[in-house]
């Protein structure tokens, strides 16, 4: 694997640079007027294991281009995964002929040529993991091996997987932007099916990095799982009541996540977003901060550009609980009439504010409530704001886990949310590209029996 996996890395740019400019000029040459194109190179390999039998070994490798190009302020988008010049041909073709078809968009068009990024830092995205397909079946047999050795009562595997992916990327546009960069990722996850008390319970555990040899080990992994599947057992509905929830921290990003569309360009030009119109306003307590930070090295969100060639750069969101920027591309925020935040493509790398207190300490804070541990269903209405999800975790009382729950929701509103919010921890999540402890909210309705 590791030859194939050095044909994917940084001396693969200057090879995906010349098809790039291979494509902007042959879209000038059929008379676009402006003219952005993506080209990336991509491997990797995913094996899967279960009841210690190998179940999948997929290698893949793929290379494709995607094009948008502009005839005037009409706009025009094709892709493809074949190579060559004919390819380069139709596809531009293809393109050309949506443009004609599309309606004039006054906010269409590429980012100002002065705003393009200059200087791109290098943010250490790329450690290809020399691993092989049998190493890989070790790795993720060790980690099931380690699973039903923690208890007697996991009973089954539901499947245990590795995969490691390389890839490269290049994106440049006619307006003297070009930047590229090589990166990796990799993860060891593992789902394991506990039995007892009548019941079976499945949980899972993962680790995701940069670099294949700073993964949690596969023992830790495996035993990570089959702690949280044999926890469950004995789950049980509560009734329904209005108590303070405690997400736990893999968890928590998802809610800041609803926060990052609520704030997206798109969902606010489209009057699709409960914040709509909502600049500095308090949205949550003062205390608390959301900043992005795009350039951290290694980074599993970080970028030194965004989709529009704009450099990105470290800016707060909220600031003393106000918000105090939306995210915004150069198409959102043409229509909305405001400055691009360079978050073409998203946000990379929120980082949340928090205490000092894990999420122990937070338990016993809480002193009664639910501990959410999963998150079910997409019961989130962007518009309103309105929060339902069904869920599982754990009942608290007096500061002490009791009992497993399972079957109940957790509702609410993301406004009330927010301001309802008493702690964020410090046993902060690094494994995505929201950063956020595990989040105590004041109260909550829990739906139950």
């Amino acid at each position: 694997m590791s030859s194939a996996v050095e044909s994917v890395g940084p001396q693969a740019l200057p090879g995906l640079q010349e098809q790039v400019e291979a494509i902007l000029a042959e879209a000038r040459r059929q008379g676009a007027t402006d003219c952005e194109v993506a080209v990336s190179l991509e491997q990797g390999l995913s094996t899967s294991v279960r009841q210690g039998e190998v179940e999948t070994v997929e290698f893949n490798r793929d290379r494709g281009f995607g094009i948008t190009l502009y005839l005037g302020q009409r706009k025009g988008s094709a892709s493809t995964s074949a190579q060559g010049e004919e390819a380069i041909r139709e596809t531009v073709a293809a393109a050309l002929a949506i443009a004609r078809h599309a309606s004039e968009d006054d906010c269409a068009g590429l980012a100002d040529a002065a705003l393009m990024a200059r200087e791109l830092p290098d943010l250490d995205l790329y450690h290809p993991w020399a691993i092989s397909p049998e190493q890989a079946i070790e790795q993720a047999l060790a980690a099931e091996a380690a699973a039903f050795a923690f208890d007697p009562r996991v009973t089954k595997a539901d499947g245990t997987t590795l995969n490691t992916h390389v890839g490269c990327r290049v994106y440049a546009n006619s307006r003297g932007f070009a930047g590229g960069y090589a990166s990796s990722r990799h993860s060891l996850s593992c789902v394991m099916i506990a039995e007892g008390e009548g019941q079976m319970q499945r949980d899972y555990w993962y680790d995701v990095s940069r670099i294949g040899s700073q993964l949690a080990s596969p023992a830790a992994i495996g035993r990570r799982a089959a702690e949280r599947a044999v926890a469950r057992l004995g789950a049980r509905p509560v009734p329904t009541c209005e108590v303070p929830v405690l997400f736990a921290a893999e968890l928590a990003t998802g809610v800041f996540g609803h926060f990052l569309a609520a704030i997206s360009g798109g969902n606010l030009y489209r009057k699709a977003s409960f914040l709509e119109g909502a600049l500095g306003q308090q949205l949550f307590p003062e205390w608390l901060t959301l900043d992005e930070r795009p350039h951290l090295p290694r980074g599993m969100g970080s970028a030194s550009f965004d989709g529009d060639g704009l450099a990105t750069y470290a800016k707060p969101f909220v600031e003393a609980g106000k918000l105090v920027s939306y995210a915004l591309g150069t198409y959102s925020g043409r229509k909305l009439g405001m400055p691009s935040t360079a978050n073409a493509g998203g946000v990379h790398n929120l980082f949340v504010s928090h205490g000092s207190e894990d999420q122990a300490a937070l338990i016993r804070r809480m002193d009664r409530g639910l501990l959410v541990t999963e998150l079910m269903g997409q019961g989130l209405n962007l518009v309103t704001g309105d929060y339902s999800r069904g869920a599982a975790g754990f009942w608290v009382e007096n500061g002490v886990i009791q009992f497993p729950v399972q079957e109940v929701t957790v509702a609410g509103n993301l406004r009330d949310m927010f301001q309802n919010i008493v702690a964020v921890g410090s046993d902060v999540e690094t494994r995505g590209n929201v950063r956020s402890g595990s989040l105590l909210i004041g109260r909550m309705t829990v739906g139950g029996s």
